[in-house]
């Protein structure tokens, strides 16, 4: 029997919020926070909207968490998130302690692995879910951006 709670299902939830970002002009990144099956935080990149260049979707998703959760750790909780983090929010998440990162495409130039950020010791990570999927839209909204400028 196909468990219907898996990472493809969850990364999926982070493609539409993904989606959502593409359609405000921000750059398509989606994030989701999963604790015991349960999506607790849904977000995407603002840092057009909110002008502010930690807005990425990862903080967004951290701090909305931990409100739900009151407390700062995310021991329990796995995020969902298009893109590789970046090395600063591979820093936030490192002192979340989330239990398991999942990102779709890579990031070649910016990710933490590409940058040696570090993680908590105790976090897993899974890289490459809906990787394609992920990339494309990333692609596409470049090719716009520079087909209008």
């Amino acid at each position: 029997m196909i468990q219907p709670f898996d990472d493809t299902y969850f990364m999926k939830k982070a493609l539409q919020e993904a989606e959502v970002a593409y359609e405000k002009g921000e750059i398509p990144v989606g994030a989701v926070i999963v604790v015991e099956d349960r999506i607790i935080a849904r977000t995407h990149n603002l840092t057009e909207l909110l002008n502010d260049v930690t807005a990425h979707a990862e903080m967004q998703a951290i701090t909305a968490a931990a409100n739900f959760l009151g407390g700062k750790y995310l021991t329990k909780c796995t995020l969902y998130v298009t893109l590789e983090p970046c090395q600063m929010c591979a820093g936030a998440l490192y002192w979340s302690q989330i239990a398991k990162i999942v990102y779709g495409a890579s990031d070649e130039q910016r990710g933490f692995m590409t940058m040696g950020t570090k993680l908590h010791p105790k976090t897993k990570v899974v890289g490459g879910v809906l990787a394609d999927e992920a990339s494309e839209l990333m692609k596409r909204f470049f090719i716009e951006k520079r087909n209008l400028n």
